[in-house]
């Protein structure tokens, strides 16, 4: 049981019994008695608890305050477990969106750097042990995230400026948000378009402005948005079309077999040992990107459109690379959004 827990066990029971011989402490707690002495020191010099030795009764107590009232600890108490739990979350926060949340948690955060240094524990060594860190994450400007999570906790409308990276152009939209997204190192905002009258997802790193409108936002029901949101592979939206079936080769199997890359993916191995995937898309441009990253030790079985896209990419790029034109990349063959 560390400091904290004994502390907090203390508590308990002088709350519950009012007063409690030290006996019974040491009993219950199962520590010296130097051990009590120095966690009844802490709980007056730290936490302000007004622990006495009552003599009447041969207990300890908390001393009444002047209304009569008995003292309780302040709420919040962790093992350094928990602490540690709870400053692992404070990293992702900060990966999620840094500086998101930070002048919010700060003291709570301090406080729990605090206990953590005094059950021995040592908070640069936690910080510096455990990290996480993360990549192809785009920028996005952090006072756009708290006006889009709340109109989409508060049901209104949003007046935003959207950039296409696509076509390198701006337009003004406006939409009925329905949930934040957070996928693949990167927030999106899954919406109605009143402009385009469809769902779309906006990523944040593309919004330019935002605003709270007055009006509203029309719901859109859970199953509507699975349909047209979630049946295809990735972020791109639209209602999935077609199948991908990908075979990989026995030996990248061993890391694709442990990858959930569609919810209603279908999976096995054939007799060589290859991986077989096959899931759902709508939109061919992230699944090519996926495919590309883990080329040469992937074909693709079906459908014959991702195949002839795959190879016309990978055609252009040795053109490019063998230096048989000076011109920029093809467009044609762009992948993003």
């Amino acid at each position: 049981m560390s400091r904290m827990e004994r502390i907090y066990r203390i508590g308990q029971l002088l709350s519950e019994r009012r007063t409690i011989s030290r006996s019974m402490l040491l009993e219950d707690l199962e520590v010296s008695p130097a051990t009590l002495k120095r966690d009844l020191e802490y709980m007056r010099d730290r936490l302000r608890a007004p622990v006495e030795w009552h003599r009447e009764s041969g207990g300890y107590r908390f001393a009444p305050d002047q209304n009569g009232a008995a003292y309780q600890l302040p709420g919040l108490w962790f093992s350094s477990t928990e602490i540690v739990a709870l400053l692992t979350m404070r990293q992702l926060l900060d990966t999620l969106g840094p500086g998101l949340l930070s002048k919010r948690t700060e003291p709570f955060i301090s406080r729990m750097r605090q206990i953590l240094q005094q059950e021995d524990f040592s908070v640069a060594a936690f910080e510096n042990r455990i990290r996480i860190r993360r990549s192809g994450a785009h920028l996005w400007e952090p006072e756009h995230f708290m006006p889009v999570a709340s109109a989409v906790l508060k049901r209104q409308r949003l007046d935003i400026v959207h950039h296409s990276r696509f076509r390198d152009d701006t337009l003004s939209r406006q939409i009925s948000p329905q949930r934040l997204t957070h996928y693949r190192e990167n927030w999106y905002v899954d919406a109605f378009c009143h402009l385009r009258n469809e769902l779309r997802s906006f990523s944040l790193s593309a919004l330019r402005e935002v605003a709270v409108s007055p009006l509203g936002a029309i719901e859109v029901a859970p199953e509507e948005m699975a349909a047209v949101l979630d049946s295809g592979y990735g972020i791109f939206s639209g209602r999935a079309a077609e199948w991908a079936e990908l075979v990989f080769s026995s030996q990248r199997a061993r890391w694709v077999k442990n990858e959930i890359w569609h919810a209603d993916q279908e999976a096995w191995f054939d007799n060589a040992g290859r991986y077989h995937l096959r899931f759902p898309f709508s939109d061919p441009r992230e699944v090519t990107m996926d495919v590309l990253r883990h080329l040469p030790e992937v074909s693709i079985v079906a459908p014959e459109s991702l195949k002839v896209r795959v190879t016309e990419m990978l055609e252009t790029a040795l053109r490019q690379m063998q230096g048989s034109s000076s011109d920029e990349p093809d467009s044609s063959q762009n992948t993003g959004s």
